[in-house]
């Protein structure tokens, strides 16, 4: 094995934490769309190896923060990804769950979701998504429903397939270089990463998860 190789196999795996945050699907009365969305896009978009934990939970405020620090603190997850309880209505404490267990607060991520969710629905403006770094984590709070976690993290094209909007996904990765997180690489066809040329490496390859 050459130098290059041996740095490489050295180097952690990303580790995600994938929380669906609802009621009913947590009681069983209707199946969870989240997380199986969260993963087919995860699987397209990411190009290396990475590891995956799940969690479905009520929203209960207090059950999410210990979800939340759970799965950075024990499980060692680098990304939380979040779905659902992010409206105004008196359940949907995802976000004060959130910012509870942050250590900074990340206002950017929530403007820009709401940006990219308000070309299709007016109703976007409601939302009360937002971000934290803890430790050595980012957690962001996405939409509930598929269509809406896919266009949030992908971005919008137009009817040719070009890319009209980046979608939040595109400062991930270098957000998560900045934090001292895995280095991660996207398929530019899904969301191209964004980073500055300094802090490129050269492509190392095959997706694989």
């Amino acid at each position: 094995m050459n130098t290059e190789s041996a740095l490489t196999a050295q180097e952690p795996r990303l580790r995600v934490g994938l929380l669906s945050i609802s009621d009913r699907a947590s009681q069983g009365v209707y199946q969870d769309q989240g997380i199986p969305a969260l993963q087919e896009w995860l699987g397209r978009a990411l190009t290396e190896p990475f590891e995956i934990e799940t969690r479905l939970i009520p929203d209960e405020r207090s059950q999410i923060e210990a979800t939340l620090i759970e799965l950075v603190d024990q499980a060692g997850c680098h990304l939380v990804l979040t779905t659902g309880g992010t409206g105004p209505a008196p359940r949907d404490v995802t976000p004060e769950a959130t910012l509870a267990v942050g250590d900074r607060e990340m206002p950017g991520f929530g403007e820009e979701m709401r940006r990219i969710s308000r070309h299709f629905v007016p109703t976007a403006i409601l939302s009360r998504q937002t971000a934290v770094i803890r430790g050595g984590a980012l957690i962001v709070n996405l939409p509930g429903q598929p269509k809406a976690i896919r266009e949030t993290l992908e971005g919008l094209r137009d009817a040719d397939g070009k890319l009209s909007v980046e979608g939040l996904f595109s400062a991930i990765p270098y957000c998560l270089d900045l934090i001292g997180a895995p280095y991660v690489e996207t398929d530019p066809l899904v969301c191209r990463a964004f980073r500055p040329k300094s802090a490129q490496r050269p492509a190392r390859g095959i997706a694989a998860v």
